[in-house]
């Protein structure tokens, strides 16, 4: 059995949404000095690999406190969008998409996070596309990129009015290309909060 994270490593470096704040992770105890070690964390809950719930964006939305969490296991499929600025439906062709799937986007767009491209030129979803996961009863939608798309976010409403979460800032999607056999773990920490910071692992089952 092979498992696959996802996740970038979170640390006060990382990059965030233009305007957020950056975050804070500040050691408070040391061995030598206190005993034992510890931290402390100030964050956004949009930073690094993410899950947003539908409270992200429509008033009254579920919170991420709010899900069982059955939301966060399911049978996986990557669809493969590089080189592609959008990820339209024409790249659901060949692919068996259940409903309560966890689909991956694999754009490769991890490769430019940290840098200045990442949150200037990213690739998008198109509204088709989100649409036709919606009509599928997808559970999850997931990529390596920081946002599905832009203002006026039209895609994040869409999916979020069919409470399909949206996890951000995926990495290490490559691993993925051509697996068709496995399984997504998306565990977000259980907060009263519209996002929370998300472990996201594949489980390749062949």
């Amino acid at each position: 059995m092979q498992y696959i994270d996802l996740t970038h490593t979170f640390n006060d470096s990382m990059p965030v949404y233009p305007g957020d704040p950056q975050p804070e992770l500040v050691k408070i105890a040391q061995v030598a000095k206190d005993g034992f070690l510890d931290f402390k964390l100030s964050t956004s809950m949009h930073v690094g690999t993410h899950m947003e719930a539908p409270a992200h964006m429509l008033a009254g939305g579920q919170l991420i406190s709010d899900y069982p969490p059955q939301k966060f296991f399911g049978r996986g499929v990557l669809i493969d969008a590089r080189g592609k600025p959008l990820a339209g439906p024409e790249l659901l062709a060949g692919l068996q998409i259940r409903k309560g799937d966890m689909v991956l986007v694999i754009f490769g767009w991890s490769s430019e996070f940290g840098g200045e491209e990442y949150y200037k030129n990213y690739p998008e979803i198109s509204e088709a596309l989100a649409k036709n996961l919606a009509a599928l009863g997808v559970s999850v939608l997931g990529l390596d990129t920081p946002s599905p798309d832009r203002a006026p976010y039209a895609v994040h409403k869409i999916l979020f009015k069919s409470d399909i979460l949206i996890v951000e800032n995926l990495t290490g999607l490559e691993a993925l290309v051509g697996q068709t056999n496995f399984e997504v773990i998306a565990l977000p920490q259980k907060l009263q909060t519209d996002a929370a910071p998300c472990r996201v692992i594949a489980k390749i089952l062949a």
